[in-house]
This record gives C-alpha cells, sequence and structure tokens, in this order.
C-alpha cells in the first residue's frame, strides 16, 4: 500500500484531471491547455455548452475553451456566468457540457470540469483519452468549411430554477442570509429563494472575480454569515463556494451545522434509503439507519457510485447529489430543500437530535514528504486494521484517523473521529508528528 501524492504542476505532467476535472493556477499554460482541451473535446462532441464562474480568468479561459471547440468543428454554446450544477442540468440539451471553474480554490485558480449530459463528470476512460490525445500532440483542426460560430444560451439559469420550484411548490414565508462569496450562486439562489416567498438578505451576492471571503464555505470561513445571522434573528443562513457545487448552513441560533449532521438531515428530507458517502464522512451516518456506500473523498466517486444506484450522495465539504436530478453535485437544490425542512423544523433542533462523535478535519503542506517512510511510521500507531481505498485509513475500537493527499492541492488532508474529543485529538495530533517526522 502506498500514499501517492500528485503535485499541482498538471501542465508539467501527464495526467491533467484532478478528482474534480482540471485544475491550475492562472498562467500562459493554463490558457493554451483550455484550447487544446477544447480541441480535443470538440472533436468527439458535436455539440457543447459552456459556462464559467465569476473568476477575473473565466473569460479568457472560456473563450480558448470554445475557440477550439468552433475549431474542431463542433458547435459551442455560451451559456454565461452560472453554477456548474445549472451547467451541468443544462448539458442533458447537448452532447457534454464545460464548466470553467476552480470551484472552492482561491481566486488566482482556474480550471475545467467536464460533464455528460445525466450530470455525471467525465468518467476515466473519457477523460485518458483527453490526456493521450494531448501528450500525443494529436489535436487538429477542421476544414475551414466545417468550422462553427458561436453562439449563447441564455436560458440555463431560468431552466434550473423551474426545475426546482417543480419539486417546491407553495409559499416559504423564511428570513434567509444568502452568502454567495461572490461566486456565481449570485445569479441564481437569491432570485430563487426569493420567488420561493422568502425574506433575503443578501451577503457577498455581487458576482466579483475577486472574493470577499475564501470561497470554501468552511466554519471559519463564514464569521460574516454566522454574525449577520444571529443580529438579524433569521431561520437560516445559506452558504456557497465559487461555483455552488457545495452549499452549507447556519442554523436559527446562528451556529454553523457540520456537514456530517447537514448529510443526515438532507438524506431524511429526502427519503432516502441508501446513501453513498466517502470515507472521511463520520460514523454518525451509519448510526442514523442508512444503507451506507463508502467511496474515496471527492464528488466525482460519490457520483460515480450513484449510477450504480443510491437515493442520495454527498460528502461532508458540502457537495449534495440529488440522482433524481442530476448526477453532478447541486448546491442550489441542496438550499431549496434546506428551505423545504426549515419551514417544518427548526434547523437547530435537527442539528440537536443528531448524535455526533468528536471528529478534527485538517491539512498540513506536503512538500517534502518522503511517502515511502509515511505508511511504515504510521503503522507504528498500532492500528487494527488498516483501509487503503483513499489514502490510508487507521481503524482503532474507538475511533479512526484517515491521512490521504489532496487531489487539487499540494496538500495532506487529516481526518480523526472518536468516541471521545480527547481521543481523537490524541489520534490527530500521533498522524501529525509522524507526517512531519516524514520530511526530508
Amino acid at each position: 500500500m502506498t500514499l501517492r501524492l500528485r503535485t499541482v504542476k498538471i501542465i508539467a505532467i501527464m495526467k491533467l484531471f484532478g478528482t474534480s476535472g482540471i485544475r491550475n493556477l492562472i498562467d500562459e499554460d493554463l490558457i493554451q491547455l483550455a484550447l487544446k482541451v477544447g480541441l480535443t473535446v470538440g472533436e468527439r462532441y458535436p455539440r457543447i455548452i459552456v459556462g464559467s464562474d465569476t473568476r477575473t480568468s473565466g473569460g479568457a479561459m472560456k473563450h480558448a475553451f470554445i475557440t477550439g471547440l468552433l475549431a474542431a468543428g463542433a458547435e459551442g454554446y455560451d451559456a454565461g456566468v452560472i453554477p456548474t450544477p445549472t451547467l451541468a442540468l443544462a448539458a442533458r440539451r447537448f452532447a457534454a457540457g464545460a464548466m470553467i471553474t476552480a470551484s472552492h480554490n482561491p481566486p488566482e485558480y482556474n480550471g475545467i470540469k467536464l460533464w455528460n449530459p445525466d450530470g455525471s463528470a467525465f468518467n476515466a476512460e473519457q477523460r485518458e483519452q483527453i490526456e493521450t490525445t494531448i501528450a500525443q500532440n494529436s489535436v487538429s483542426v477542421a476544414a475551414w468549411d466545417k468550422m462553427q460560430d458561436y453562439r449563447t444560451y441564455p436560458r440555463a439559469i431560468e431552466q434550473h430554477i423551474e426545475r426546482i420550484l417543480s419539486d417546491f411548490p407553495g409559499e416559504f414565508k423564511l428570513k434567509v442570509v444568502v452568502d454567495c462569496g461572490g461566486g456565481a450562486a449570485s445569479v441564481i439562489t437569491p432570485h430563487l429563494l426569493s420567488q420561493m416567498g422568502c425574506n433575503v438578505t443578501k451577503l457577498n451576492c455581487q458576482p466579483t472575480g475577486f472574493f470577499p471571503r475564501p470561497t470554501e464555505p468552511t466554519e471559519s470561513n463564514l464569521a460574516d454569515l454566522i454574525k449577520v445571522t444571529r443580529e438579524l434573528g433569521v431561520d437560516l443562513g445559506i452558504a456557497h463556494d465559487g461555483d455552488a457545487d457545495r452549499m452549507m448552513v447556519i442554523d436559527d441560533r446562528g451556529n454553523f451545522i457540520p456537514g456530517d449532521k447537514l448529510l443526515v438531515i438532507l438524506a431524511r428530507a429526502s427519503a432516502a434509503k441508501s446513501v453513498v458517502t466517502t470515507v472521511d464522512a463520520s460514523m454518525a451516518i451509519e448510526g442514523a439507519g442508512f444503507t451506507v456506500t463508502r467511496t474515496r473523498v471527492g464528488d466525482t466517486y460519490v457520483s460515480e457510485e450513484l449510477q450504480k444506484g443510491g437515493d442520495f450522495g454527498g460528502e461532508p465539504s458540502g457537495s449534495w447529489i440529488f440522482p433524481k436530478i442530476s448526477l453532478c453535485p447541486d448546491g442550489i437544490y441542496a438550499a431549496a430543500l434546506t428551505i423545504a425542512i426549515a419551514r417544518q423544523h427548526k434547523l437547530s433542533r435537527l442539528a440537536d437530535s443528531i448524535p455526533a462523535y468528536p471528529l478534527i478535519r485538517g491539512s498540513t503542506s506536503s512538500n517534502g514528504i518522503i511517502t515511502s517512510k509515511l505508511e511504515p511510521q504510521l503503522m507504528m500507531m498500532k492500528p487494527l486494521s488498516v483501509s487503503d481505498a483513499d489514502g490510508i485509513k487507521l481503524n482503532f475500537n474507538d475511533g479512526w484517523v484517515l491521512v490521504r493527499p489532496s487531489g487539487t492541492e499540494p496538500k495532506i488532508r487529516l481526518t480523526a473521529e472518536a468516541k471521545t474529543g480527547a481521543r481523537a485529538e490524541q489520534l490527530y495530533q500521533s498522524a501529525i508528528r509522524v507526517i512531519k517526522e516524514c520530511i526530508d
């Protein structure tokens, strides 16, 4: 068993795709790569819809990608600035979809996510075809009389709202604060919730590539939302990341609802019996009575498993998948579902009713780590069993700790859970010490 670390400088290596598409710091190489990926996708798929989030580099990346599509002889449709789940839903009317985004990464990053018509991300075979074509430099352009001109597709947001409202009829007279972080949700979530009958207070809902807060919707990044939610005494607060495939919630007391508890709340509200989640989710999900299937960390793996069956999928970072709608994580639909839940129940009471084990999540830099030393050192913690489905998960009789490389950043992710807070902290700190001992 080997813990494999992946460099972030994706242009310089064969493997372009991480756990969530292509991502890198925006530079000349990434712009050129967007053109090549567009050419490669355009050779295989005749009609492609393309969207982007609010990043300053979104226009340049999108036009480079669309240029590739058109040069390959495909039809390219520009849907404008939209969330990833909105793009994925619109892709049903096309051969494929492409979203220009780096999701929750900082604003100096950008990337490409590719989608099938059912809302699933491109699978390993599709990704390998693109990587091989680019690596062999076998991309080509169509004859002059086969090249296309690009078109616009302005109805994607309207169609997404219509689809969501069909599941949530009636008036939802709740007070809600929405924090879109300056990202793509700004163009849809406040409007959707207003149409549902909510009294919406907007926070960071002006689209901008200069994100007013770190875009990942973690508790530490949502201090302003928590403050405003408490000051206004609203029913709930909702937060998105840059491309709105994630959604997290502040309850009626102004407290952040941990992703593991929100997973249970949304699964129950979806009337799910079978749930797909990741190896780093709390063991409390099994205790909630669901039939649980666990995958590697990453919504792509959850989505792939849901293709085999399952009523609901998600991961504690805020990605929620509703297979009856799409196999793409849909933070917009999740926001509407949360509103429907809050009309019936106090979110704080629901969260309090779910048993929770002390759980610690964090990360550390992977720079300089000698990976060959890591596993033997971790085994000195004397686990009862070990899983290598994603990184290394050490299981003990009173908890577990997971050590895994990030798929998008030069970091090692750590998660520890135990029956007591002291034990969770002990497991977490022991893993941190092991990692530091493996730095050259």
